[in-house]
């Protein structure tokens, strides 16, 4: 995985393989004005420990900042992914409900396959209307493996 963040926030957590990584960086480029660049800040360093305990089956509790770039909507969807519980799935129209926005279901999957911060915000909690896997940057074999790992966190 790749992380970017600054000394405030996590702006970025993405599967290295993801097809649209390139086009993320180029857009947190262009914001940063060109000022990116290499090293680690405290929240790199906690997001790592959150990760580790998540993947190793002991939290799924994520507290590091978070700073996606975002329209104010695609912001609200992010929110309310969080608000998914760990073990649980949604389906799109779930969450376009949750949001008190019902007509918007396919703008919801937009702004859910355009996720910059990969598991924090827990797109891939999220299924076709008929419960199918659906559409997945990081694979549809890691969403479920999420998913499965996430039921140890329900029980």
């Amino acid at each position: 995985m790749i992380a970017v963040s600054d000394a405030h926030a996590l702006h970025l957590l993405e599967f290295t393989e993801r097809r649209a990584l390139p086009a993320e960086l180029k857009r947190l480029y262009a914001h940063a004005k060109g000022s990116l660049g290499f090293g680690r800040f405290a929240s790199t360093d906690q997001i790592e420990r959150e990760l580790t305990d998540f993947m190793e089956g002991r939290s799924a509790v994520f507290e590091t900042r978070l700073a996606p770039l975002g329209t104010p909507f695609t912001q609200d969807v992010w929110r309310a992914l969080r608000a998914i519980p760990a073990g649980e799935t949604r389906s799109y129209s779930d969450v376009a409900r949750m949001m008190g926005r019902p007509e918007a279901t396919r703008a919801v999957a937009r702004a859910n396959g355009a996720n910059p911060i990969a598991i924090v915000i827990p797109c891939h909690r999220v299924l076709g209307a008929d419960g199918a896997l659906t559409g997945y940057g990081g694979g549809l074999w890691r969403k479920q493996a999420l998913i499965e790992l996430e039921r140890g966190f329900a029980r």
